[in-house]
């Protein structure tokens, strides 16, 4: 079997572990309820730390689409909230079973008075999440999926089962929101093959969370904060 090179291995760590980073620390919180004042803002400096450490080498912050891309994060915001506030289905069994979870917030109440909190919540949500999944999912699977030795791979690249796989599960990742999800994973898959160019998709990706961010401080919808 061929073993992946040294150079694939470093950049294997800097597309991969913050995302895995976030995800153990989510997997903790679940299984191990622990004070969110103090986890949030450790998983941020965790994370934070893994992509300045590592990552840092294979991001690029310049998009070549920018305008392009903020239109795209708000069409993706305005999907992701069109369903519940045109049909509020949400409470379907498609979206409300042992499965998918409930669409509800896990935040206490406390917290949601917290300026300090809600403030790195919306700065995690706007800032950093765009940054660890876009690197993970089309940043390195959507790249991985076509060849081990990713590297070799240009980003944009488009494989028709990578497409579908990394949608797919960016879509299981979202829980009762897998259907927004699956269409959100879509658009960004085909936003990194048209610009090839994985800042648009960080951008796209920041100003649909930030955009959601604000709709949930605006309106009291937590439950857009699983």
């Amino acid at each position: 079997m061929r073993q992946p090179s040294t150079q694939t291995t470093r950049a294997t760590l800097g597309y991969v572990a913050p995302f895995a980073a976030f995800v153990v620390s989510m997997a903790i919180e679940r299984f191990i309820p622990l004070p969110g004042q103090w986890l949030y803002p450790v998983r941020f400096c965790i994370v934070l730390t893994l992509i300045l450490g590592f990552s840092r080498p294979y991001l690029n912050f310049r998009a070549s689409h920018a305008l392009p891309s903020i239109a795209l994060g708000l069409a993706v915001f305005v999907i992701w909230i069109g369903p519940d506030v045109v049909f509020g289905y949400r409470d379907s069994w498609l979206f409300n079973n042992s499965i998918t979870g409930k669409a509800a917030s896990s935040l206490p109440p406390h917290l949601k008075q917290n300026i300090g909190f809600m403030a790195l919540r919306c700065v995690s949500s706007f800032a950093l999440i765009p940054i660890l999944e876009e690197l993970f999912w089309r940043g390195w699977m959507m790249r991985w999926l076509i060849d081990k030795e990713f590297l070799k791979v240009p980003l944009g690249s488009y494989l028709p089962s990578a497409f579908w796989i990394v949608a797919a599960l960016f879509a299981s990742e979202h829980g009762p929101y897998w259907e927004v999800g699956l269409i959100a994973g879509i658009a960004y898959n085909w936003w990194i093959i048209r610009t090839r160019n994985l800042a648009d998709c960080i951008l796209a990706h920041a100003v649909t969370n930030a955009a959601l961010s604000a709709y949930v401080l605006y309106t009291g919808h937590w439950q857009y904060w699983l």
